[in-house]
Parts: structure tokens; C-alpha cells; sequence
């Protein structure tokens, strides 16, 4: 990394609120909060202890925070208190490729997506795009937003008629099939399947080898299904095996909610799926 960037990096943005208590990061349906945060910026691929300690105190505090994972591959993590969940934290990515940047996934809500905005600036990037790879507030939260400062939103068909259906705001661009690029050979975004929702989307990063996987994978913190209540859960391990085919080899996996990880988060999700429809077998 050279030295302007990491200059760059190291800012802390102070601003906002902080949310209210924590609790364990589930997959969840949409629900309104006017709960903010704040941003603590680390700034490092693997993380350094300062900069670990930079991200466990914003996680600690509530904050929105944002982390280096990869050359130009930025995490961002935000709260939001969920109605039967608690404080749930969000994964969404920023990528960047020739000081433009492109948003994967929102964060929760209007404010702290205008944040993760202003940091964007901050570093000299322009935000030029964004996909949700579904339709809950955790992905789409900041659509609205985006949209009011002039930023190309992207979401499938499918995404685009239940954001309708649910009175939220829509996406300004569509499209139709399994297969999407925002920008060729950076950021590929497929449709494997049903399994959290009918809608999720995977985001592969070629260059990479980092597969965002949205809610439709769990973390290996993850002790059950989360919010189940558009889930297909015949149809989810059916998706993960395509998912394991479609990509043999993975850097770096990235689910919805919780810590990154290795294709191990994958198994563990299938894990979970069997357990859980063992369980709703036997309850029949």
C-alpha cells in the first residue's frame, strides 16, 4: 500500500450517534430504526493489532465501521436494534477501481448510508454504483439515498418488485437473468437460486477471489437459521451446491451478518439448514 493511502486510511470519522445494546448478528427481515452510528476506520489487509483494536472498538460502540480486506476491497459493518433480535450487525462491501467505487449492499439506514458516503469521498473515490443482492432493509436500506445523490442503484427484477410491492424505494437500473456484471471483471454478481430469500444474489470479485455472500451464507458464529420467514429451505442447499461449483476456488467469503471466513462458512451453513429442517420435521 503506498503511503497517501494509507494516510488516507487511518482517518476516523466521528460523527452520529451510537446504538444501543449488542446481540448476536442474524439474518433478518426489513424493520425501521432512526438508530445512526458513527464511523472508525481500520486500514489494514490483514488487520494490524491497532487496527483490530480500531474494529473491535467500533464494534463494541455500535459504530459503522471500515475495514481494508483486500487491494481496493473495503468491508463495511452496521447496526441496526431488530425487532426479536436485538442489535444486529450488516456486512456490505465497497470496491474500488480507479477512484470510482461501487457499493455492495447498503447499510441499514438513509444516515448511515450518507456516512459510508462521506468517507467514500474522504478517500478521493467516487461512488458510482450500487447492487443489493436482496430486497431487506439490511441490503436496500440506503437505496433511497443513493438515489436522491445521483448513484446508479442495481437490483434484479425480482429484487425491484418486492421493493414496489413493500412501498420501499426502488432501484434505478434492473436486470433480468442469472448472471450480471456492474463492472466486467471486477464485480460479477449471479443468481444461484432461492434459499434466505426468493431474490438473494451472490457478488464475485474475480481479481480477487473474494465471494461476497450475502445472507444466503452463515457465519460460523451462527448457532441456527436466523429469520426464516421468506426462506425456501429445500431450495437452499440445492444453491449452496451450485454455489461450491461455481466457484472451486475462494480467497475469502463474506456472509450477510458476522466474521468472514473460508469455504468452511458454506458447510456450516448446509449444517445449519439440515439441523434446522430435522427439527421442523419432527415438530410436524
Amino acid at each position: 500500500m503506498n503511503h497517501g493511502l494509507s494516510t488516507r486510511l487511518k482517518i476516523v470519522c466521528l460523527l452520529g450517534l451510537l446504538v444501543n445494546s449488542a446481540s448476536q448478528a442474524h439474518s433478518v427481515a426489513p424493520n425501521t430504526d432512526k438508530n445512526s452510528a458513527t464511523i472508525a476506520v481500520s486500514n489494514s489487509a490483514p488487520q494490524t493489532a491497532n487496527a483490530k483494536k480500531q474494529s473491535d472498538n467500533a464494534t463494541q460502540n455500535n459504530q459503522l465501521a471500515i475495514k481494508q480486506v483486500a487491494e481496493g476491497i473495503y468491508e463495511h459493518k452496521s447496526y441496526l436494534n431488530v425487532t426479536n433480535f436485538g442489535l444486529v450487525e450488516a456486512n456490505g462491501l465497497v470496491v474500488v477501481q480507479d477512484n470510482q467505487a461501487y457499493i455492495i449492499d447498503t447499510p441499514w439506514t438513509d444516515k448511515d448510508t450518507a456516512k459510508l458516503l462521506e468517507w467514500i469521498t474522504l478517500q478521493g473515490f467516487t461512488a458510482v454504483a450500487s447492487i443489493s443482492t436482496h430486497s431487506h432493509q439490511d441490503r436496500a436500506g440506503g437505496i433511497g439515498y443513493l438515489n436522491s445523490q445521483g448513484i446508479n442503484t442495481i437490483v434484479s427484477e425480482t429484487t425491484q418488485l418486492i421493493l414496489a410491492d413493500s412501498h420501499k424505494s426502488k432501484a434505478q437500473t434492473t436486470f433480468t437473468g442469472k448472471h450480471y456484471s456492474v463492472k466486467a471483471d471486477l464485480i460479477e454478481v449471479y443468481d444461484l437460486g432461492a434459499g434466505h430469500t426468493q431474490d438473494n444474489l451472490v457478488v464475485w470479485l474475480p481479481k480477487q477471489k473474494i465471494l461476497f455472500g450475502g445472507c444466503l451464507i452463515k457465519s460460523l458464529d451462527s448457532t441456527n437459521m436466523g429469520y426464516t420467514g421468506e426462506a425456501d429451505m429445500k431450495a437452499w442447499p440445492l444453491t449452496l451446491n451450485k454455489l461450491q461449483q461455481q466457484f472451486p476456488q475462494v480467497n475469502l467469503v463474506i456472509p450477510g451478518h458476522g466474521a468472514s471466513g473460508d469455504m468452511s462458512l458454506v458447510s456450516h451453513t448446509m449444517a445449519l439448514i439440515a439441523q434446522y429442517n430435522q427439527q421442523h420435521t419432527q415438530t410436524k
